[in-house]
């Protein structure tokens, strides 16, 4: 899991500087300080479960396995990238691994993942689907109606939110009526819980349980676990609303940094460790060479991906 979560933060950094050269467009949300909440949950998923992410997918897309070379790819708006060039930063996409995407619309896909849990249930697939979306997302629509119907079929869904405390620019206090979002699981009878996390082990084994209860037909949960991000909302925000005082005091619980040392304690060797984030340098660097490399959609590719086709 540190290795996932070394990769993500390395990835991350790539995108930043070639986003920053003009090599990638659009938006971008990076993941940097929110590893340990994406892996430590999906380590907790099996390869028949189903993953659906907010428009800041890249680390859940990286630990679910999509590689680095098809995610830059995409970023960089080339044909050899997972949703072929298409869909840039906020929709990654692999039906071979289960990821369902992506979603630019703010809380929309949250009802999508109640949509997957009933085909999980429709098709007997004792499978379980884990949907991820920021504290802003609770306050939409689809979010209560994806929760609700959940709650009343019963599915095999946990709901996790990842509450990085500022919905864009809004802290939280000034958008959420409750200080914590998991008490909404109430209002749908469900189960619920709310964690740190800042700790990958911690978080694995918290989701785990949930995702046990999922798979043995007991129904979903919603899930709200604090963390942090160190970057702005999107490449084009500066987060001056946020202090550098208040920056730091969460740098200093860095999930990744918190996975290191409890591995070197432990007795991981150093020697190790070097080759592990020399191995990560060299699959990023790759990735953003295979991007450079890559070619162009076809002109006639903005034709395709439209409409349903035979």
């Amino acid at each position: 899991m540190y290795r996932e979560m070394l990769l993500i933060r390395r990835f991350e950094e790539a995108t930043a500087r070639a986003y920053a050269s003009g090599k990638i467009g659009g938006f971008c949300h990076l993941y940097i300080g929110q590893e340990a909440v994406g892996v430590g949950a999906i380590n907790a998923l099996e390869e028949r479960d189903y993953v659906i992410s907010t428009y800041r997918d890249h680390g859940h897309a990286l630990s679910r396995g999509l590689s680095a070379d098809s995610l830059m790819a995409e970023l960089y708006g080339k044909a050899s990238g997972t949703s072929g060039g298409k869909g840039g930063s906020m929709h990654f996409f692999d039906k071979k691994r289960n990821f369902m995407g992506g979603h630019g619309i703010v809380g929309g896909h949250v009802a999508l993942a109640a949509g997957i849990g009933w085909a999980i249930k429709y098709r007997k697939e004792n499978a379980v689907a884990v949907c991820f979306f920021g504290e802003g997302a609770t306050n939409i629509g689809a979010f209560h109606e994806g929760l609700n119907l959940a709650a009343i079929w019963k599915l095999p869904v946990v709901f996790i939110c990842e509450n990085n405390h500022y919905s864009m620019g809004t802290p939280e206090y000034r958008a959420l009526s409750v200080s914590d979002v998991s008490i909404r699981a109430v209002a749908y009878n469900m189960f619920r819980d709310h964690f740190e996390g800042d700790d990958v082990l911690k978080v694995r084994e918290r989701v785990q349980e949930f995702v046990n209860k999922a798979r043995r037909g007991e129904g979903p949960s919603l899930l709200e676990i604090s963390t942090y991000r160190f970057r702005g909302h999107s490449m084009s925000d500066p987060a001056k609303y946020r202090t550098r005082e208040e920056v730091e005091i969460y740098k200093q619980r860095d999930p990744l940094g918190r996975a290191e040392h409890i591995l070197l304690k432990s007795g991981f060797p150093e020697k190790d460790m070097a080759r592990m984030a020399a191995e990560i340098k060299e699959i990023v660097d790759h990735s953003v060479q295979f991007a450079e490399n890559s070619a162009r959609p076809a002109a006639a590719e903005l034709y395709t991906h439209i409409l349903a086709e035979p």
